[in-house]
């Protein structure tokens, strides 16, 4: 069993206020990137929006590469960090109720369930961890980092990939049920929707493509490699009755080259399709490959948001892009200063999300400018507020009920409210 280690940590309370105010419904997020994956959510947060908490995990010279997003339930946040720490905190407070200790960084999303979490970490291991007392329930070691989505199926399997392996489905005892290949996907996320694994690892015949695969009769689909172009990172998928939606990326010369897909989800035949170049700030150009290694660190990066006729998405660029669902016509554009940094969220009508600042890496001469959370009007890509924060902010921001929670790379932990 791990010990349960503390670190100190600074919890810092602040009354900042942003303009008006509404009403929230849902104060749970269990489900990485929400249901089926679109990014969406029914909560609505509106200003006055105030710093509720925000938490300093370590104190380290090396800015975090990633910083995944939680899981909120019952008012408590679930998250791994880059110290290799697993926090179970009170939203209300901060109050840390629990801490486990693993032997690596965690660049997993954890799974919730009515009695434990379960969450892999980078010294290969599977963990199940009880919710209350954070102890160890069991854990299954894969003999490789484990830098996946972890989520269930049917209620009793959990399943979970690592980096140069397997992707493992095992039961909630602990044991292993069946595994499949991965040979070559390391830092992966995926959809699991009516028996069907989207993207599995690649199947033996094609071990570098994803695949949508079959887990009750255990049989593999259709392989992406065979309908799509060749790419250096493959979003994860959205679905959407018979849609699936996802993106890919391809350095490009100096540039980046975007790929954005909506899939027959039973058959891999390509509905559309948008090719767009990237809009990146200049000077940019000699750090592409270094750019695009740094987002390939976040599980959610070019995650789809889809919200009513459209699916949006930001893309590690300059412009946040949303097309129509149906045709991929452009329906709207939103170019910023600096590069997003996250991928969106949408609740209500309103989208969230990271973009960069002048930190000295990427950019120059543009002048002293701090990261931000951005919000924009989902249907037309206005600007409604954007607020400075301590270091850019990596993955996907979670809303749930009143809430805006999410990390940065100056190892932060921020949790907004809005205030009535």
């Amino acid at each position: 069993m791990k010990q349960i280690t503390c670190i100190a940590v600074i919890v810092i309370l602040s009354a900042s206020l942003l303009f008006f105010n509404s009403c929230t419904e849902s104060n749970e997020w269990v489900m990485f990137r929400g249901e089926n994956g679109k990014g969406t959510t029914t909560s609505t947060v509106s200003p006055p929006i105030a710093l509720k908490w925000k938490l300093e995990l370590q104190q380290e010279t090396d800015e975090a590469k990633f910083f995944n997003p939680p899981i909120i339930m019952d008012g408590v946040i679930y998250f791994g960090s880059y110290d290799g720490n697993f926090y179970a905190l009170d939203i209300e407070t901060g109050f840390m109720r629990w801490v486990f200790k693993t032997g690596d960084h965690i660049n997993s999303i954890p799974f919730g369930d009515t009695h434990n979490v379960y969450f892999g970490s980078d010294d290969g291991v599977l963990y199940a961890v009880s919710k209350d007392k954070g102890k160890e329930v069991w854990s299954y070691d894969t003999g490789e980092q484990v830098q996946s989505l972890v989520t269930k199926y049917d209620d009793q399997i959990v399943f979970v990939t690592n980096s140069d392996g397997k992707g493992y489905f095992i039961n909630t005892n602990g044991e292993l049920v069946h595994s499949i290949p991965n040979r070559s996907w390391q830092k992966y996320t995926f959809q699991i929707y009516e028996d069907t694994l989207y993207f599995a690892p690649g199947s033996p015949g094609s071990s570098t493509s994803l695949t949508a695969y079959n887990i009750k009769n255990r049989e593999y689909l259709w392989t992406l490699g065979l309908v799509v172009e060749p790419a250096f990172w493959y979003s994860v998928p959205a679905i959407e009755d018979n849609r699936l939606f996802m993106a890919t990326c391809v350095p490009y010369y100096e540039n980046f080259l975007f790929y954005y897909y909506c899939m027959d989800r039973n058959t891999g035949e390509i509905q559309w399709q948008a090719e767009v170049e990237g809009n990146l700030t200049s000077g940019t150009d000699q750090w592409v490959y270094d750019m695009i290694g740094d987002y390939s660190e976040l599980l959610d990066y070019m995650a789809p948001c889809i919200w009513r006729d459209m699916v949006v998405y930001t893309s590690g660029d300059r412009t946040v892009r949303a097309f129509n669902k149906y045709t991929g016509i452009s329906v709207w554009e939103k170019t910023f200063d600096y590069h997003t940094s996250s991928s969106p969220t949408i609740a209500g009508n309103r989208i969230y999300f990271g973009v960069d600042g002048n930190d000295g890496t990427y950019y120059g001469g543009l002048g002293d400018v701090s990261p931000r959370l951005v919000c924009l009007n989902a249907a037309d890509g206005n600007l409604l507020w954007e607020i400075d924060i301590e270091g850019k902010l990596l993955s996907a921001p979670v809303i749930a009920g009143k809430w805006i929670v999410f990390g940065t790379d100056k190892h932060l932990f921020y949790v907004l409210e809005e205030v009535m």
